[in-house]
């Protein structure tokens, strides 16, 4: 029946005025914090940045393998068969990546009775493929073995991505999996990436290793250039402290030397490491490598037992800060590619919105105008509702602080077309009623709920089409989703409370008026 409660009515009246009060936080500023929240722009209305990252897991999966050499070699020795070759070879194998494998020539060998068949079971997984032929072995990533790594490396990677991003302070970034060896990153408001580029292009692979005496390269050395000279030193292989120990990393003022150092704090591992390496090796040169490459070499002077230290380098404030938080975040597990760039100008943005804008006001306009001269009085309600629609919906984005983009007011757009479109299936089939019944009463409230059935299965099947582009699609497409699923509860609800409650308080008014609409 065409009744609402007092109750019901004041329910209706504070929620829409509550989601206008929201939705006006978008142009006030409250003290409020609840109130004071607003919808962020994505980067095709703000401008920013776009990066794609790819991740090369050549690195990761040659360390992996000569983890494994080790492993192996010592297993062979325990079992006292005879090798003549252990080494890592190139070769194409899956996904057309240049990968490796390690090949293994083993002497006096004996199919039946040597030693190597209980290698199988111990190192043959779903990770590892062995080929054998005659007494050659090579061992191999699998399928899954690669899309495991992969997947894995992607996860640390974003993580840490993550980190360096929101240390910075981008106002919201998105970032995001592409594949299992991609990552996406969007910097709304950032229109100069280079110094983000610069920190995500960088490993941030800490090592603190000895330098030693001899004039060139042995097994166990090898030789690397400083950073910002061409002067080259040979470095032990064999790693003091990794980045892994490292509490915490600060750029500081040396108040001695004047100069702008990263002071670093250890955990208790790599304090009780760090104790002992320079207790036993004062007078020798302690070479800090970054990423292959030396930053300093600083003397030894005496025993360093409180976990905590400085590098220095000729550094400025900016690159001790970077440094600093480049250490902090971690080390990549294995590097990143920019491969594809793209920058998006603020004015851009600007006419992307005033465009959006203008459409949204165009086809607004136009609406109210038709359905003010199709259905007069009715025609005014519905207007009204269109408004209220509208608060609800950028309300209920602005509680979410959601992200609008281009796509998101074309969805809103769409919003009020799907809400114009429920309110003409009503006063239609109003009409259609009222030819048979006599009664206004009686006739709007069937044309309320014959009209139902066609007016949910059409906003029903247009949700259920929002939420599969919601998951199966990305970036602008979400945003397009998002608003049209969200404008398509705010429409119903428009529809069969709002404009409805407006209509019974007209209609019971005039009830006795022979034609309402």
């Amino acid at each position: 029946m065409l009744y609402f409660s007092k109750l019901r009515i004041v329910f209706i009246t504070l929620i829409s005025l509550f989601f206008v009060l929201v939705a006006s936080s978008n142009l006030f500023i409250f003290e409020n914090k609840f109130l004071n929240k607003k919808i962020n722009l994505g980067l095709d209305l703000q401008g920013g940045s776009y990066l794609l990252l790819e991740i090369d897991n050549r690195p990761v999966i040659e360390q992996k393998l000569q983890n494994l050499t080790i492993t192996l070699r010592n297993y062979f020795k325990e079992k006292g068969i005879r090798l003549t070759n252990l080494k890592i070879l190139d070769e194409m194998l899956y996904f057309s990546v240049n990968e490796e494998s390690i090949q293994i020539v083993i002497n006096e060998f004996n199919n039946e009775e040597s030693n190597i068949n209980p290698y199988y079971p111990r190192f043959k997984s779903h990770q590892l493929d062995i080929i054998e032929e005659d007494n050659v072995f090579k061992v191999n990533f699998s399928k899954q073995g690669i899309v495991e790594l992969k997947t894995s490396s992607q996860d640390q990677a974003l993580e840490i991505v993550r980190r360096r991003i929101d240390e910075i302070g981008t106002n919201e970034p998105n970032i995001l999996k592409r594949g299992n060896d991609r990552i996406l990153v969007e910097l709304p408001g950032l229109d100069d990436p280079m110094r983000i580029k610069s920190l995500l292009g960088k490993t941030a692979n800490l090592t603190f290793r000895f330098v030693t005496n001899t004039g060139e390269d042995s097994f166990g050395s090898e030789k690397l250039k400083y950073e910002d000279t061409n002067d080259e030193a040979i470095v032990s292989k064999r790693i003091i402290l990794s980045g892994d120990n490292l509490l915490d990393a600060q750029p500081r003022m040396n108040s001695e030397t004047n100069e702008t150092v990263v002071s670093f704090t250890l955990d208790r591992v790599g304090a009780k490491r760090f104790g002992k390496a320079t207790s036993t090796g004062i007078g020798k040169q302690l070479a800090i490598v970054l990423d292959g490459k030396i930053i300093s070499a600083p003397v030894i002077r005496d025993t360093i037992a409180s976990g905590s230290g400085q590098i220095s380098g000729g550094f400025t404030f900016q690159s001790a800060t970077d440094l600093a938080l480049l250490l902090r975040s971690g080390a990549l597990p294995a590097p990143l590619n920019i491969i594809e760039e793209r920058t998006v100008g603020p004015d851009l943005g600007k006419d992307s919105i005033k465009a959006g804008i203008i459409a949204l006001i165009i086809g607004f306009i136009l609406v109210i105008i038709f359905i003010f001269i199709k259905y007069k009085i009715f025609g005014l309600i519905t207007n009204l509702t269109l408004i209220i629609n509208l608060f609800l919906l950028v309300g209920i984005l602005t509680i979410f602080e959601a992200t609008l983009t281009l796509p998101g007011i074309a969805g809103i757009i769409l919003t009020v077309g799907m809400a114009v479109d429920a309110n003409v299936l009503i006063f239609e089939r109003i009409k259609e009623e009222i030819k048979n019944e006599k009664n206004n009463l009686i006739a709007f409230d069937s044309g309320y709920i014959k009209s139902r059935t066609a007016i949910l299965d059409a906003n029903i099947t247009t949700l259920l089409a929002a939420i599969i582009l919601f998951f199966m699609g990305s970036g602008p497409i979400k945003g397009f989703s998002l608003t049209l699923g969200i404008g398509i509860f705010t429409t119903l609800f428009s529809v069969y409370f709002i404009a409805r409650l407006m209509t019974v308080l007209y209609v019971s008014k005039n009830k006795e008026k022979e034609r309402l609409i």
